[in-house]
């Protein structure tokens, strides 16, 4: 009996106690479920994971011509800067019209008496060569793509470097096989290629190049961009360790100057430019007439476009891969988000809590998702438009993440009331922001992703087959992506419409862009 009344008091003073907690419960204010967010806290954060592997960089980087390193005619040399840390990583060497003179002839030679005269089987075994050189140094590569770019470890690792030995591969195997490429033609090497990379993917871009134009008998002038040479020239050391004919390849670092002695080079037989459109154009000018073959991939101002029927959270993941990936470096990142009018609030409360996970910081550390931008100048211009976005009325969302003190950084951003008219939703930002915007059935979807002067790539989630295949007949863009974004391999083309340039990269049409047909 003592026993149980003992129980029947501890029950009571428990009832006792949590009462007033109740009480005191329910007197709190109902938030609205919009205004609902989850707070992770530290619940997110990690051990520093740095990457440790020793990676050597010269303390300056000369040019590469006819197969070996040598100094500018100038003198001249520029600093390579880290964005995270803003830190001198080495001194690259400034390129002249004289030293792309150099080069063109080197090309002009090596192609004359080596390269075109190679059976296509021969020339194969040196890309596959190149290749798995690659795969030996990944590591060493991404690194020096990380320092260099600021882009996370975990992106040049498992995306650049991967996919640069795959377009190797891939034109390795394609250049003794031009002739089933282009049934019934007989392809012919064009001669000397410029070629002329930009910052976002400097290794990649290289690979996306180099590859083809080496795969069709042709010889290449490369010039990178100034912000991020250090891995080309480590390429450069690769293809003298695979033993390419001195020529073949030739690196010249510099300027825009540098650049425009080789689009002006009256020996240069082919261009091929990936870029601002406003250089593009300005390219196009310059060849026109001249009889050089050219490509240009351009600027872009993707439309990522979200039905009421997709599966969302496959959706969100999608629209952070299409935004966030590289910083918003990307030239066809979808960071235009047109969202169907039933799901819109469901997109954007998830999205919110969403980039609230993302980690930005040390871009060397495996754990990081989002790193530096790659300069001040493009820092500056991602502020700008922000800015501009609000004064126009915009709202925005950003991740709550302590940004280091030192470096380049910008937290993950959307914008909502956007409208059509703001200079958000029609120029490129180049940088982690995205527009989001909503629709009410898929044809206005259509015709507001359509209207733009950029036509490179967009993306359609929807659990339907017959919608994706009915939109994506109308979405003017060189690329749709099907519930996923982002996603790239050699064997398929790459290009655009509009302002966002014309020619393909990769594929079999990325071939033609490098051969003579008869």
């Amino acid at each position: 009996m003592k026993a149980k009344t003992s129980a029947k008091l501890k029950v009571r003073r428990a009832v006792a106690v949590l009462k007033p907690v109740a009480q005191a419960h329910h007197a709190q204010p109902v938030v609205a479920a919009r205004d609902r967010r989850l707070k992770f806290g530290d619940a997110w954060d990690y051990a520093p994971a740095p990457e440790t592997v020793p990676v050597k960089i010269a303390p300056r980087y000369e040019l590469f011509i006819d197969g070996k390193f040598s100094a500018p005619r100038s003198g001249k040399y520029f600093d390579s800067i880290n964005p995270a840390t803003e830190e001198k990583l080495c001194e690259i060497a400034n390129g002249s019209a004289e030293d792309v003179d150099r080069a063109v002839k080197a090309a002009r030679r090596a192609y004359e008496t080596v390269w075109s005269k190679m059976p296509g089987r021969e020339r194969g075994k040196y890309l596959f060569r190149v290749a798995r050189l690659v795969q030996e140094r990944a590591r060493e590569l991404a690194i020096l793509e990380t320092m260099d770019g600021g882009k996370p470890i975990k992106e040049s690792r498992d995306f650049d470097v991967p996919t640069v030995a795959a377009h190797f591969f891939h034109h390795g195997g394609w250049a003794d096989k031009l002739q089933y490429a282009f049934p019934g033609r007989t392809p012919r090497p064009l001669g000397v290629a410029g070629q002329i990379i930009p910052w976002n993917f400097p290794l990649l871009m290289a690979a996306w190049k180099i590859a083809p134009a080496l795969a069709c008998g042709n010889t290449v002038v490369l010039k990178p961009s100034k912000t991020t040479s250090i891995t080309a020239l480590h390429l450069a050391a690769i293809f003298q360790e695979a033993g390419l004919p001195d020529g073949v390849v030739n690196i010249v670092t510099g300027t825009a100057e540098t650049g425009r002695a080789i689009y002006h080079h009256p020996d240069v037989n082919k261009i091929a430019f990936t870029g601002s459109t406003e250089v593009g154009k300005i390219i196009a000018q310059a060849c026109a007439g001249t009889g050089k073959r050219l490509t240009l991939e351009l600027g872009g101002k993707a439309a990522n476009i979200i039905l009421e029927d997709a599966p969302l959270d496959q959706a969100i993941e999608g629209i952070v891969s299409g935004i966030y990936f590289n910083q918003g470096h990307v030239c066809c990142a979808g960071s235009r988000l047109f969202v169907q009018e039933g799901v819109f609030a469901t997109v954007v409360r998830k999205l919110r809590d969403r980039i609230q996970t993302l980690r930005v910081g040390n871009p060397l550390d495996k754990n990081t998702d989002i790193g530096a931008i790659n300069s001040s100048t493009q820092l500056e211009k991602i502020r700008e438009l922000v800015q501009c976005g609000i004064d126009e009325g915009a709202e925005v969302e950003q991740s709550a993440c302590a940004l280091p003190a030192k470096g380049y950084w910008f937290p993950p951003t959307f914008l909502t009331n956007v409208t059509m008219s703001h200079r958000v939703a029609r120029e490129e930002i180049f940088g982690p922001v995205l527009s989001v915007m909503s629709f009410r059935t898929p044809e206005e979807a259509i015709e507001r992703a359509n209207n733009t002067p950029y036509g490179l790539s967009a993306g359609v989630w929807t659990d339907k087959g017959s919608k994706i295949f009915k939109m994506v007949n109308q979405l003017r863009a060189g690329v749709v992506w099907a519930n996923c974004y982002n996603k790239f391999d050699p064997t398929s083309p790459f290009g655009g419409y509009k302002e966002s340039g014309f020619g393909r990269e990769g594929g079999v049409q990325g071939l033609a862009g490098y051969v003579n047909l008869s």
